[in-house]
This record gives C-alpha cells, sequence and structure tokens, in this order.
C-alpha cells in the first residue's frame, strides 16, 4: 500500500495533489452547486451557465476550470458546443480512502446488531 493509502499507487505525491485538487474543487458551494446540476444529467457550457443566472459566464468557466482540474467534470467539444458530465471517481477514490473503512465497521457492527 501506498503512503497515500491506496493500493498500487505509483505515485503517492501524485496521488496527494490530485487529493489537494478535488479538496480545492469541493471547498466552494457554487462548485458543489455545479457538480449537483451535472450530477442530474449532463450539459452544455451554455445550459449550465443559464442554470445559474445570479453569476456571470466568466464566472461559471473559472468554476469548471478548477472542476475539470480536480478531473470532477469532464468537458468535450461536439460542434461548436462543449458538452459536460460530472465524473464521480474522484469523490469515490477520496470515500474509499477516508471513509471506506469506517462505512465497512459500521455495517459489520449493524449486521451483528441484527442478529
Amino acid at each position: 500500500m501506498s503512503t497515500s493509502g491506496r493500493k498500487g499507487s505509483a505515485d503517492p505525491a501524485g496521488d496527494e495533489d490530485a487529493d489537494d485538487a478535488v479538496f480545492k474543487a469541493l471547498a466552494n458551494a457554487t462548485r458543489r452547486r455545479i457538480l449537483d446540476v451535472l450530477k442530474e444529467s449532463p450539459r452544455t457550457t451554455g445550459d449550465l451557465c443559464d442554470h445559474f443566472p445570479d453569476l456571470d459566464r466568466t464566472t461559471v468557466l473559472q468554476h469548471l476550470r478548477v472542476l475539470e482540474r480536480a478531473q470532477l467534470v469532464i468537458g468535450r467539444k461536439v460542434g461548436r458546443e462543449r458538452h459536460l458530465t460530472l465524473a464521480p471517481v474522484p469523490i469515490k477514490r477520496i470515500h474509499d480512502r477516508w471513509i471506506g473503512e469506517y462505512a465497512r465497521a459500521a455495517v459489520s457492527l449493524l449486521d451483528e446488531l441484527s442478529r
């Protein structure tokens, strides 16, 4: 197991940097709201900007850049549009690292109590 707590990780420093980027991205309420919208369904950049009328387009795009750097959002060009999709793997990786062990223990305890 690597220093970062994940099996088979070749670059613990890279894992830490990736986790830092995810935590930075999730630390902002607007970015979490963007992820909530993308969780419902993929959107184009224009659709996403329309979903946040209180923010100007530049601000939404800045938040998207942070989310993409953290690999929480995947953007791909389709013609003139950019399609955005939620990428939950980084959140799952963090869950497995810090919460998974406790969740397994809680499930085991509940299982014992139900007997």
